[in-house]
């Protein structure tokens, strides 16, 4: 199997470096890590990703905003995508969903879980 590649948007230092590990050392994905939605909008054509992990607070565009813009670009309209938050209201939930999101992953998430979290929402073992 090839290793699946994940685009990690996140603009918390720690918590990428926290999620970079687990996801490559546990999960053995590959990840490339944008710390925000600019950064992951000008690199994600080069990177062509299985899925998109995007935290939804942060500065200028939210996680929401950064998925209908990657949306947008060629080749990326269905690509999956999970939301990590830590506000995760119901109704939030079901918004997220609405937009297209596999899953949503609360914060702060378990790093020895989170690619079994990952592979579980992509239904692959």
């Amino acid at each position: 199997m090839t290793m699946l590649k994940i685009l990690h948007v996140e603009d918390d230092l720690d918590i990428q470096e926290i999620a970079k590990l687990s996801l490559e050392t546990i999960g053995g994905f590959e990840v490339l890590q944008c710390a925000s939605g600019k950064e992951a909008l000008s690199e994600v054509l080069d990177f062509a990703p299985d899925l998109f992990l995007l935290d939804m607070m942060m500065p200028e565009m939210s996680g929401d905003v950064v998925l209908l813009n990657l949306r947008k670009l060629p080749g990326l309209q269905d690509t999956p995508a999970i939301f990590m938050t830590a506000r995760a209201q119901r109704n939030e939930i079901v918004d997220l969903k609405a937009l297209g999101a596999i899953e949503v992953i609360l914060k702060p998430f378990d790093p020895i879980t989170l690619p079994d979290q990952i592979k579980t929402a992509l239904s692959i073992s």
